[in-house]
């Protein structure tokens, strides 16, 4: 069988000269993880967001799929992070919060407030919430993401969450009208609403 010439993951493209340099660069960094080495590559080969962030999620998934196929020899893994599995993984906690419906008229139910809740005190009560009132439950999100909250009446009574979004998706590009090369400038324009739930019975006006 042929080898193959390129190598694509998620977007991005790899030739048998740079599977040459993986080679030679995974043999000069004999100590780094895993981890580390992802992004090492990431630094030397510019392999960078729009952001500025380092696509190393990306490089490690590149680096595992040429591991897989014989192409290079990645350093032991070091460690395995408990939980991985979905099934296996610890769900959220449950927070306690008061689930009296909230009886006024809709004039009374006063300002409402929208909050970030990622990487603050309130997260765990998002988590919470997601598992116990949404039907597909909480799932930790992958890539950018962001968490919302609602409040009103000092309680909360909805909450969103968005997302990245997809890289391939062919009835979302043809909607748009994007060709490969749009799609690739412009997909970090997009974001996906992940959950939304507005909670049973938060509110019943009157």
């Amino acid at each position: 069988m042929a080898e193959a010439e390129t190598w694509r993951y998620s977007g991005q493209t790899i030739d048998r000269e740079q599977i040459t340099f993986l080679r030679e660069f995974i043999r000069e960094h004999p100590h780094s993880s895993r981890w580390k080495l992802s992004r090492e590559l990431c630094e030397a080969l510019g392999w960078k967001q729009a952001n500025g962030a380092l696509r190393d999620v990306v490089c490690r998934g590149l680096l595992l799929m040429l591991e897989r196929a014989g192409e290079i020899e990645l350093p032991a893994v070091r460690w395995r992070i408990v939980g991985q599995r979905r099934t296996a993984r610890p769900r959220p906690e449950a927070v306690l919060i008061d689930t009296t419906p909230l009886t006024m008229p809709l004039g009374a139910l006063g300002p409402i407030e929208i909050q970030l809740v990622r990487r603050t005190a309130d997260e765990p009560l998002f988590h919470s919430l997601m598992e116990q009132f949404h039907y597909l439950r909480y799932e930790q999100p992958v890539g950018e993401h962001l968490k919302y909250l609602v409040w009103a009446q000092e309680r909360p009574v909805a909450y969103l969450a968005w997302s990245s979004a997809p890289r391939h998706l062919a009835s979302r590009d043809r909607f748009i009208g994007w060709n490969g090369e749009a799609r690739r400038r412009n997909i970090r324009f997009l974001a996906y609403n992940t959950r939304f739930l507005i909670l049973p019975d938060a509110v019943t006006f009157c």
